[in-house]
Protein backbone atom coordinates (compact mmCIF):
# COMPACT_ATOMS: atom_id res chain seq x y z
CA UNK A 1 0.00 0.00 0.00
CA UNK A 2 1.12 3.18 -1.04
CA UNK A 3 1.53 6.03 1.74
CA UNK A 4 -1.14 8.59 2.42
CA UNK A 5 -0.52 12.22 2.08
CA UNK A 6 1.80 13.78 4.92
CA UNK A 7 -1.53 15.58 6.43
CA UNK A 8 -3.26 11.61 6.60
CA UNK A 9 0.14 9.96 7.83
CA UNK A 10 0.25 12.27 10.90
CA UNK A 11 -3.08 12.81 12.06
CA UNK A 12 -3.80 8.93 11.45
CA UNK A 13 -0.60 8.88 13.91
CA UNK A 14 -2.33 10.85 16.45
CA UNK A 15 -5.39 8.89 16.36
CA UNK A 16 -3.63 5.70 17.10
CA UNK A 17 -1.47 7.38 19.59
CA UNK A 18 -4.20 7.74 21.82
CA UNK A 19 -5.56 4.66 21.19
CA UNK A 20 -2.03 2.44 21.96
CA UNK A 21 -1.83 4.91 24.89
CA UNK A 22 -5.03 4.91 26.91
CA UNK A 23 -4.66 0.75 25.46
CA UNK A 24 -1.85 0.42 27.38
CA UNK A 25 -2.20 2.83 30.35
CA UNK A 26 -5.64 3.25 30.95
CA UNK A 27 -5.65 5.47 34.09
CA UNK A 28 -2.98 7.82 32.62
CA UNK A 29 -3.35 11.39 34.19
CA UNK A 30 -4.37 13.07 31.56
CA UNK A 31 -7.40 11.09 30.25
CA UNK A 32 -8.47 8.78 32.72
CA UNK A 33 -10.66 7.25 30.91
CA UNK A 34 -10.30 3.94 30.66
CA UNK A 35 -9.49 1.24 27.84
CA UNK A 36 -12.88 0.64 26.11
CA UNK A 37 -13.43 4.73 25.93
CA UNK A 38 -10.15 4.58 24.63
CA UNK A 39 -10.39 2.41 22.00
CA UNK A 40 -13.73 5.04 21.17
CA UNK A 41 -12.00 7.76 21.27
CA UNK A 42 -9.24 6.57 18.31
CA UNK A 43 -12.23 5.46 16.23
CA UNK A 44 -13.90 8.82 16.27
CA UNK A 45 -10.64 10.69 15.69
CA UNK A 46 -9.83 8.83 12.52
CA UNK A 47 -13.06 9.25 11.06
CA UNK A 48 -13.60 13.18 12.28
CA UNK A 49 -9.26 13.70 10.72
CA UNK A 50 -10.83 12.06 7.61
CA UNK A 51 -8.37 9.23 7.88
CA UNK A 52 -11.00 6.86 6.95
CA UNK A 53 -14.61 7.47 5.59
CA UNK A 54 -17.67 6.70 8.29
CA UNK A 55 -18.67 3.89 5.75
CA UNK A 56 -15.36 2.39 6.23
CA UNK A 57 -15.38 2.17 9.81
CA UNK A 58 -18.47 0.46 9.98
CA UNK A 59 -17.00 -2.20 7.69
CA UNK A 60 -14.07 -2.23 9.61
CA UNK A 61 -16.09 -3.79 12.62
CA UNK A 62 -15.50 -7.74 12.26
CA UNK A 63 -18.83 -9.20 13.44
CA UNK A 64 -18.14 -13.01 13.25
CA UNK A 65 -15.39 -12.36 16.01
CA UNK A 66 -17.73 -10.53 18.28
CA UNK A 67 -19.86 -13.10 17.77
CA UNK A 68 -17.96 -15.70 18.75
CA UNK A 69 -16.70 -13.49 21.93
CA UNK A 70 -20.10 -12.70 23.22
CA UNK A 71 -21.41 -16.35 22.74
CA UNK A 72 -17.81 -17.90 24.31
CA UNK A 73 -18.73 -15.02 27.11
CA UNK A 74 -22.40 -16.54 27.85
CA UNK A 75 -21.51 -19.88 27.66
CA UNK A 76 -18.48 -19.21 30.59
CA UNK A 77 -20.96 -17.73 32.14
CA UNK A 78 -23.57 -20.43 32.39
CA UNK A 79 -20.50 -23.34 33.03
CA UNK A 80 -19.65 -21.21 36.62
CA UNK A 81 -23.09 -21.07 37.05
CA UNK A 82 -23.28 -24.77 36.69
CA UNK A 83 -20.57 -24.99 39.57
CA UNK A 84 -17.84 -26.08 36.95
CA UNK A 85 -14.79 -24.12 37.81
CA UNK A 86 -16.08 -24.94 41.42
CA UNK A 87 -15.66 -28.45 40.65
CA UNK A 88 -12.55 -27.77 39.01
CA UNK A 89 -10.70 -25.68 42.30
CA UNK A 90 -12.21 -28.68 44.42
CA UNK A 91 -9.60 -30.90 41.87
CA UNK A 92 -6.66 -28.54 42.75
CA UNK A 93 -6.71 -29.14 46.35
CA UNK A 94 -7.65 -32.90 46.32
CA UNK A 95 -5.26 -34.97 48.02
CA UNK A 96 -2.68 -32.58 47.28
CA UNK A 97 0.80 -33.73 48.36
CA UNK A 98 2.56 -30.81 48.86
CA UNK A 99 3.53 -27.17 47.05
CA UNK A 100 4.98 -28.77 44.03
CA UNK A 101 2.25 -31.02 43.75
CA UNK A 102 -0.05 -27.79 44.12
CA UNK A 103 2.01 -25.95 41.41
CA UNK A 104 1.79 -28.60 38.82
CA UNK A 105 -1.35 -28.99 39.16
CA UNK A 106 -2.47 -25.51 38.44
CA UNK A 107 -0.22 -25.27 35.58
CA UNK A 108 -2.44 -27.98 34.27
CA UNK A 109 -5.77 -27.03 34.98
CA UNK A 110 -5.17 -23.36 34.17
CA UNK A 111 -3.99 -24.55 30.61
CA UNK A 112 -6.48 -26.72 29.92
CA UNK A 113 -9.39 -24.63 31.42
CA UNK A 114 -7.84 -21.51 29.21
CA UNK A 115 -7.70 -23.60 26.33
CA UNK A 116 -11.82 -24.05 26.11
CA UNK A 117 -12.73 -21.30 28.27
CA UNK A 118 -10.65 -18.32 27.62
CA UNK A 119 -7.35 -17.57 29.56
CA UNK A 120 -9.46 -14.18 30.82
CA UNK A 121 -12.08 -16.65 32.09
CA UNK A 122 -10.12 -18.88 33.90
CA UNK A 123 -7.73 -15.92 35.18
CA UNK A 124 -11.38 -14.32 36.86
CA UNK A 125 -12.45 -17.49 38.78
CA UNK A 126 -9.54 -19.41 39.44
CA UNK A 127 -7.19 -16.41 41.11
CA UNK A 128 -8.51 -15.97 44.45
CA UNK A 129 -9.42 -19.52 45.04
CA UNK A 130 -5.85 -20.41 44.72
CA UNK A 131 -4.06 -17.59 46.65
CA UNK A 132 -6.49 -18.76 49.45
CA UNK A 133 -5.38 -22.46 48.72
CA UNK A 134 -1.58 -21.15 49.34
CA UNK A 135 -2.27 -19.06 51.92
CA UNK A 136 -4.51 -21.81 53.84
CA UNK A 137 -1.35 -23.63 53.84
CA UNK A 138 1.08 -21.36 54.63
CA UNK A 139 3.28 -21.16 51.09
CA UNK A 140 3.99 -18.28 49.23
CA UNK A 141 1.46 -16.88 46.84
CA UNK A 142 3.87 -15.63 44.05
CA UNK A 143 4.51 -19.04 42.36
CA UNK A 144 1.12 -19.91 42.22
CA UNK A 145 -0.25 -16.35 40.68
CA UNK A 146 2.81 -16.62 37.88
CA UNK A 147 1.73 -20.35 37.20
CA UNK A 148 -2.36 -19.07 36.87
CA UNK A 149 -0.90 -16.22 34.97
CA UNK A 150 1.51 -17.98 32.53
CA UNK A 151 0.02 -21.41 32.31
CA UNK A 152 -3.54 -19.70 31.34
CA UNK A 153 -1.45 -17.48 28.68
CA UNK A 154 0.44 -20.52 26.98
CA UNK A 155 -2.81 -23.43 27.26
CA UNK A 156 -5.02 -20.59 25.50
CA UNK A 157 -2.29 -20.98 22.56
CA UNK A 158 -4.26 -24.30 21.49
CA UNK A 159 -7.56 -23.16 20.13
CA UNK A 160 -8.99 -20.64 18.38
CA UNK A 161 -11.35 -19.64 21.76
CA UNK A 162 -8.62 -19.58 23.88
CA UNK A 163 -7.85 -16.12 23.53
CA UNK A 164 -8.87 -13.21 21.43
CA UNK A 165 -6.06 -12.81 18.92
CA UNK A 166 -6.92 -16.09 17.95
CA UNK A 167 -10.38 -15.64 17.55
CA UNK A 168 -8.97 -12.91 14.96
CA UNK A 169 -6.60 -15.40 13.46
CA UNK A 170 -8.89 -18.38 12.90
CA UNK A 171 -11.43 -15.79 11.56
CA UNK A 172 -9.06 -14.08 9.25
CA UNK A 173 -6.99 -16.93 7.98
CA UNK A 174 -10.11 -19.54 7.62
CA UNK A 175 -8.31 -22.23 9.65
CA UNK A 176 -10.84 -24.64 10.79
CA UNK A 177 -10.79 -25.52 14.47
CA UNK A 178 -9.08 -28.70 14.22
CA UNK A 179 -6.33 -28.00 12.24
CA UNK A 180 -6.06 -24.91 14.72
CA UNK A 181 -5.88 -27.79 17.41
CA UNK A 182 -3.44 -29.90 15.82
CA UNK A 183 -0.86 -27.48 14.92
CA UNK A 184 -0.63 -25.81 17.82
CA UNK A 185 -1.35 -28.53 20.35
CA UNK A 186 2.38 -30.03 20.59
CA UNK A 187 4.18 -26.46 21.03
CA UNK A 188 1.41 -26.02 23.88
CA UNK A 189 1.93 -29.37 25.63
CA UNK A 190 5.95 -28.68 25.13
CA UNK A 191 5.80 -25.26 26.29
CA UNK A 192 3.31 -25.68 29.63
CA UNK A 193 5.29 -28.56 30.91
CA UNK A 194 8.65 -26.34 30.06
CA UNK A 195 7.01 -23.47 31.70
CA UNK A 196 6.06 -25.27 34.81
CA UNK A 197 9.85 -26.50 34.93
CA UNK A 198 10.88 -23.25 35.32
CA UNK A 199 8.67 -22.36 37.94
CA UNK A 200 9.89 -25.23 39.90
CA UNK A 201 12.97 -24.78 39.14
CA UNK A 202 12.86 -20.90 40.31
CA UNK A 203 11.13 -21.71 43.77
CA UNK A 204 11.99 -25.20 44.22
CA UNK A 205 13.78 -23.46 47.72
CA UNK A 206 10.23 -21.25 48.86
CA UNK A 207 8.12 -24.66 48.16
CA UNK A 208 10.53 -27.12 49.92
CA UNK A 209 10.03 -25.39 52.97
CA UNK A 210 7.54 -23.75 55.41
CA UNK A 211 6.81 -19.93 54.42
CA UNK A 212 6.52 -17.56 56.85
CA UNK A 213 3.93 -14.39 55.72
CA UNK A 214 5.39 -10.94 56.12
CA UNK A 215 3.09 -9.81 58.93
CA UNK A 216 3.51 -6.56 56.72
CA UNK A 217 2.11 -7.71 53.75
CA UNK A 218 -0.90 -10.00 54.65
CA UNK A 219 -2.19 -11.22 57.83
CA UNK A 220 -1.25 -14.36 59.13
CA UNK A 221 -3.12 -18.01 57.69
CA UNK A 222 -5.23 -18.56 59.75
CA UNK A 223 -6.27 -15.20 60.22
CA UNK A 224 -6.86 -15.17 56.36
CA UNK A 225 -9.19 -18.15 55.56
CA UNK A 226 -11.89 -16.98 58.55
CA UNK A 227 -11.47 -13.38 58.74
CA UNK A 228 -9.62 -13.30 61.83
CA UNK A 229 -11.15 -16.03 64.23
CA UNK A 230 -10.09 -19.55 64.01
CA UNK A 231 -8.12 -21.73 61.18
CA UNK A 232 -10.56 -23.24 58.67
CA UNK A 233 -11.37 -26.31 58.09
CA UNK A 234 -9.91 -28.23 55.71
CA UNK A 235 -13.51 -28.32 53.38
CA UNK A 236 -13.61 -24.45 53.70
CA UNK A 237 -11.34 -24.33 50.73
CA UNK A 238 -12.79 -27.29 48.83
CA UNK A 239 -16.05 -24.66 49.24
CA UNK A 240 -14.59 -21.99 48.32
CA UNK A 241 -17.50 -19.22 46.30
CA UNK A 242 -15.90 -17.30 43.23
CA UNK A 243 -16.37 -13.60 43.49
CA UNK A 244 -14.49 -12.05 40.76
CA UNK A 245 -14.11 -8.67 40.32
CA UNK A 246 -14.88 -7.90 36.43
CA UNK A 247 -16.94 -11.01 35.55
CA UNK A 248 -19.18 -11.62 38.57
CA UNK A 249 -21.07 -14.62 37.41
CA UNK A 250 -24.29 -16.11 39.09
CA UNK A 251 -23.06 -18.58 41.46
CA UNK A 252 -23.98 -15.95 44.05
CA UNK A 253 -27.12 -15.52 42.61
CA UNK A 254 -27.93 -18.90 42.94
CA UNK A 255 -27.43 -19.40 46.61
CA UNK A 256 -29.45 -16.16 47.28
CA UNK A 257 -32.44 -18.13 45.23
CA UNK A 258 -31.94 -20.90 47.37
CA UNK A 259 -32.07 -19.31 50.55
CA UNK A 260 -34.94 -17.65 49.54
CA UNK A 261 -36.57 -21.26 48.37
CA UNK A 262 -35.59 -22.71 51.71
CA UNK A 263 -36.82 -20.00 54.05
CA UNK A 264 -40.25 -20.03 52.15
CA UNK A 265 -40.44 -23.53 52.13
CA UNK A 266 -39.69 -23.75 56.45
CA UNK A 267 -42.63 -21.28 56.23
CA UNK A 268 -44.92 -23.17 54.86
CA UNK A 269 -44.07 -25.74 56.34
CA UNK A 270 -44.58 -23.97 59.83
CA UNK A 271 -48.39 -23.15 58.44
CA UNK A 272 -48.70 -26.61 57.42
CA UNK A 273 -47.99 -28.25 60.63
CA UNK A 274 -50.61 -26.49 62.38
CA UNK A 275 -53.08 -27.80 59.72
CA UNK A 276 -51.72 -31.72 59.42
CA UNK A 277 -49.68 -33.78 61.42
CA UNK A 278 -46.14 -33.37 61.64
CA UNK A 279 -44.77 -36.12 59.70
CA UNK A 280 -46.62 -35.59 56.60
CA UNK A 281 -46.08 -32.25 56.27
CA UNK A 282 -41.71 -32.94 56.71
CA UNK A 283 -42.39 -35.82 53.98
CA UNK A 284 -43.91 -33.29 51.43
CA UNK A 285 -40.85 -30.67 52.42
CA UNK A 286 -38.88 -33.24 51.56
CA UNK A 287 -40.05 -34.69 48.45
CA UNK A 288 -39.97 -31.20 47.15
CA UNK A 289 -36.54 -30.90 48.20
CA UNK A 290 -35.69 -34.14 46.07
CA UNK A 291 -37.41 -32.64 43.30
CA UNK A 292 -35.48 -29.43 43.49
CA UNK A 293 -32.16 -31.36 44.17
CA UNK A 294 -32.78 -33.42 40.81
CA UNK A 295 -33.68 -30.50 38.88
CA UNK A 296 -30.40 -28.24 39.57
CA UNK A 297 -29.02 -31.45 38.48
CA UNK A 298 -30.12 -32.90 35.45
CA UNK A 299 -29.93 -28.48 34.39
CA UNK A 300 -25.97 -28.89 35.01
CA UNK A 301 -25.75 -31.88 33.61
CA UNK A 302 -27.87 -30.45 30.26
CA UNK A 303 -25.04 -27.14 30.60
CA UNK A 304 -21.94 -29.32 30.34
CA UNK A 305 -23.62 -31.88 27.65
CA UNK A 306 -24.42 -28.40 25.75
CA UNK A 307 -20.93 -27.01 25.94
CA UNK A 308 -18.96 -30.65 24.84
CA UNK A 309 -21.92 -30.13 21.73
CA UNK A 310 -20.86 -26.53 21.06
CA UNK A 311 -16.76 -27.87 20.97
CA UNK A 312 -18.21 -31.01 18.88
CA UNK A 313 -19.34 -28.58 16.33
CA UNK A 314 -16.16 -26.30 16.65
CA UNK A 315 -14.11 -29.66 15.74
CA UNK A 316 -16.63 -30.75 12.80
CA UNK A 317 -15.78 -27.75 11.21
CA UNK A 318 -19.30 -25.58 11.61
CA UNK A 319 -19.58 -21.82 11.30
CA UNK A 320 -17.15 -20.90 14.83
CA UNK A 321 -19.85 -17.85 15.65
CA UNK A 322 -22.59 -19.08 15.22
CA UNK A 323 -21.80 -22.83 17.11
CA UNK A 324 -20.90 -20.52 20.15
CA UNK A 325 -24.15 -18.21 19.72
CA UNK A 326 -26.52 -21.40 19.74
CA UNK A 327 -24.77 -23.08 22.51
CA UNK A 328 -25.55 -19.65 24.20
CA UNK A 329 -28.90 -19.66 23.43
CA UNK A 330 -29.58 -23.07 24.30
CA UNK A 331 -28.08 -22.59 27.59
CA UNK A 332 -30.67 -19.49 28.00
CA UNK A 333 -33.82 -21.73 26.86
CA UNK A 334 -32.83 -24.41 28.77
CA UNK A 335 -32.12 -22.30 32.10
CA UNK A 336 -36.40 -21.05 31.59
CA UNK A 337 -36.11 -17.68 33.57
CA UNK A 338 -35.06 -14.12 32.62
CA UNK A 339 -31.93 -14.39 30.52
CA UNK A 340 -31.37 -10.62 31.64
CA UNK A 341 -29.52 -11.53 35.00
CA UNK A 342 -27.05 -13.76 33.30
CA UNK A 343 -26.77 -11.35 29.91
CA UNK A 344 -26.10 -8.33 32.39
CA UNK A 345 -22.29 -10.18 33.25
CA UNK A 346 -21.15 -10.07 29.82
CA UNK A 347 -18.11 -8.13 29.51
CA UNK A 348 -19.69 -5.85 26.90
CA UNK A 349 -16.90 -2.95 27.30
CA UNK A 350 -14.60 -5.47 25.98
CA UNK A 351 -17.04 -5.93 22.65
CA UNK A 352 -17.19 -2.34 22.30
CA UNK A 353 -13.72 -2.34 22.87
CA UNK A 354 -13.09 -4.35 19.83
CA UNK A 355 -15.42 -1.82 18.32
CA UNK A 356 -13.04 1.15 18.02
CA UNK A 357 -9.85 -1.52 17.77
CA UNK A 358 -11.24 -2.91 14.82
CA UNK A 359 -11.92 0.90 13.79
CA UNK A 360 -8.48 2.66 14.77
CA UNK A 361 -6.47 -0.28 13.25
CA UNK A 362 -7.81 -0.09 9.52
CA UNK A 363 -7.54 3.32 10.22
CA UNK A 364 -3.67 3.27 10.52
CA UNK A 365 -3.57 0.65 7.87
CA UNK A 366 -4.57 3.38 5.48
CA UNK A 367 -1.77 5.92 6.43
CA UNK A 368 -0.12 2.96 4.51
CA UNK A 369 2.89 3.53 7.88
CA UNK A 370 2.40 -0.33 8.87
CA UNK A 371 2.95 -1.11 5.11
CA UNK A 372 5.79 0.75 4.80
CA UNK A 373 7.35 -0.48 7.96
CA UNK A 374 6.65 -3.79 7.34
CA UNK A 375 8.51 -3.88 3.76
CA UNK A 376 11.61 -2.59 5.52
CA UNK A 377 11.62 -5.83 7.69
CA UNK A 378 10.01 -8.32 5.29
CA UNK A 379 12.93 -9.21 3.57
CA UNK A 380 14.90 -10.12 6.55
CA UNK A 381 12.11 -12.38 8.00
CA UNK A 382 11.06 -14.89 5.63
CA UNK A 383 9.91 -17.61 8.10
CA UNK A 384 11.96 -20.39 5.99
CA UNK A 385 15.02 -19.07 7.32
CA UNK A 386 15.78 -19.60 10.99
CA UNK A 387 17.23 -16.27 11.11
CA UNK A 388 14.07 -14.77 9.81
CA UNK A 389 11.82 -16.57 11.87
CA UNK A 390 13.99 -15.61 15.04
CA UNK A 391 13.68 -11.45 14.07
CA UNK A 392 9.89 -12.34 13.12
CA UNK A 393 9.36 -13.51 16.76
CA UNK A 394 10.97 -10.71 18.19
CA UNK A 395 9.27 -8.32 16.58
CA UNK A 396 6.13 -9.80 17.73
CA UNK A 397 6.84 -9.83 21.40
CA UNK A 398 8.29 -6.64 21.10
CA UNK A 399 5.31 -5.02 19.42
CA UNK A 400 2.84 -7.44 21.44
CA UNK A 401 4.33 -6.20 24.78
CA UNK A 402 4.44 -2.53 23.20
CA UNK A 403 0.52 -1.84 21.71
CA UNK A 404 -0.78 -5.06 22.58
CA UNK A 405 -1.29 -8.75 21.55
CA UNK A 406 -4.56 -7.99 19.50
CA UNK A 407 -3.32 -5.40 17.36
CA UNK A 408 -0.31 -6.75 16.73
CA UNK A 409 -1.95 -9.59 14.98
CA UNK A 410 -4.64 -6.96 12.93
CA UNK A 411 -1.25 -5.12 11.74
CA UNK A 412 0.75 -7.98 11.54
CA UNK A 413 -1.72 -11.10 10.40
CA UNK A 414 -2.23 -10.02 6.76
CA UNK A 415 1.18 -9.02 6.09
CA UNK A 416 2.74 -12.13 7.59
CA UNK A 417 0.68 -14.43 5.87
CA UNK A 418 1.15 -12.53 2.21
CA UNK A 419 4.89 -13.06 3.00
CA UNK A 420 4.72 -16.65 3.35
CA UNK A 421 2.39 -17.53 0.58
CA UNK A 422 5.50 -16.60 -1.63
CA UNK A 423 6.64 -19.33 -0.82
CA UNK A 424 3.61 -22.32 -0.24
CA UNK A 425 0.79 -22.10 1.07
CA UNK A 426 1.71 -24.47 3.76
CA UNK A 427 4.23 -21.86 4.57
CA UNK A 428 0.94 -19.76 4.62
CA UNK A 429 -0.97 -21.72 7.26
CA UNK A 430 2.22 -22.22 9.23
CA UNK A 431 2.49 -18.35 9.41
CA UNK A 432 -0.59 -17.75 11.22
CA UNK A 433 0.23 -20.60 13.60
CA UNK A 434 3.73 -19.21 14.59
CA UNK A 435 1.86 -15.39 14.86
CA UNK A 436 -0.69 -17.29 17.28
CA UNK A 437 1.88 -19.28 19.07
CA UNK A 438 3.96 -16.22 19.65
CA UNK A 439 1.66 -13.52 20.39
CA UNK A 440 0.01 -15.17 22.78
CA UNK A 441 3.08 -16.93 24.81
CA UNK A 442 4.62 -12.98 24.13
CA UNK A 443 2.03 -12.09 27.08
CA UNK A 444 4.10 -13.89 29.82
CA UNK A 445 6.92 -11.44 29.21
CA UNK A 446 5.52 -8.58 31.23
CA UNK A 447 2.76 -7.89 33.87
CA UNK A 448 1.20 -5.64 31.06
CA UNK A 449 1.88 -7.98 28.38
CA UNK A 450 -1.93 -9.69 28.84
CA UNK A 451 -5.27 -8.49 30.09
CA UNK A 452 -4.92 -12.53 31.89
CA UNK A 453 -1.57 -10.97 34.10
CA UNK A 454 -3.54 -8.02 34.99
CA UNK A 455 -6.56 -9.85 35.70
CA UNK A 456 -4.39 -11.79 38.42
CA UNK A 457 -2.76 -8.86 39.40
CA UNK A 458 -5.64 -7.25 40.47
CA UNK A 459 -8.07 -10.10 41.90
CA UNK A 460 -4.89 -11.13 44.24
CA UNK A 461 -4.22 -7.44 45.16
CA UNK A 462 -8.08 -7.19 46.21
CA UNK A 463 -9.11 -10.29 47.72
CA UNK A 464 -9.05 -8.91 51.46
CA UNK A 465 -8.18 -10.22 53.47
CA UNK A 466 -5.67 -12.61 52.08
CA UNK A 467 -4.47 -10.04 49.41
CA UNK A 468 -0.77 -9.87 47.49
CA UNK A 469 0.84 -7.76 45.77
CA UNK A 470 2.27 -8.98 42.63
CA UNK A 471 4.76 -6.70 41.62
CA UNK A 472 5.73 -5.78 37.73
CA UNK A 473 9.69 -6.81 38.59
CA UNK A 474 8.58 -10.05 40.50
CA UNK A 475 6.74 -10.77 37.35
CA UNK A 476 9.49 -9.36 35.07
CA UNK A 477 12.25 -11.58 36.54
CA UNK A 478 10.08 -14.77 35.80
CA UNK A 479 8.37 -13.94 32.77
CA UNK A 480 11.20 -12.61 30.48
CA UNK A 481 13.45 -15.74 30.63
CA UNK A 482 10.36 -17.98 30.56
CA UNK A 483 8.94 -16.15 27.48
CA UNK A 484 12.10 -16.51 25.63
CA UNK A 485 12.82 -20.39 26.69
CA UNK A 486 8.98 -21.30 25.87
CA UNK A 487 8.84 -19.32 22.66
CA UNK A 488 11.81 -20.82 21.16
CA UNK A 489 11.21 -24.39 22.25
CA UNK A 490 7.33 -24.40 20.99
CA UNK A 491 8.12 -22.96 17.46
CA UNK A 492 10.11 -26.18 17.12
CA UNK A 493 7.21 -28.23 17.99
CA UNK A 494 4.88 -26.38 15.33
CA UNK A 495 2.53 -28.42 12.62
Amino acid sequence: MAMASVVKVVLGSIAFGFFWVLAVFPAVPFLPIGRTAGSLLGAMLMVIFRVISPEDAYAAIDLPILGLLFGTMVVSIFLEKADMFKHLGTLLSWRCAGGKDLLVRTCVASAVSSALFTNDTCCVVLTEFILKLARQNNLPPQPFLLALASSSNIGSAATPIGNPQNLVIALQSGISFEKFLIGLFPAVLVGGALNAAILLGYFWKALSTDHKVDDEEVPSAAAVITGGGEAAAEGDVTSHRFSPATMSHVTGEVAHINRVREETDVDGFAEREETAPASEAHSKFKEEDTMDTWKTKLWKICVYLVTIGMLIALLMGLNMSWSAITAALVLVVLDFKDACPCLDKVSYSLLIFFCGMFITVDGFNKTGLPSELWEFVEPYSRIDRASGLALLSLVIIVLSNVASNVPTVLLLGGRIAASAALISAVEETRAWLILAWVSTVAGNLSLLGSAANLIVCEQARRAQPFGYNLSFFSHLRFGFPSTIVVTAVGLLFLN
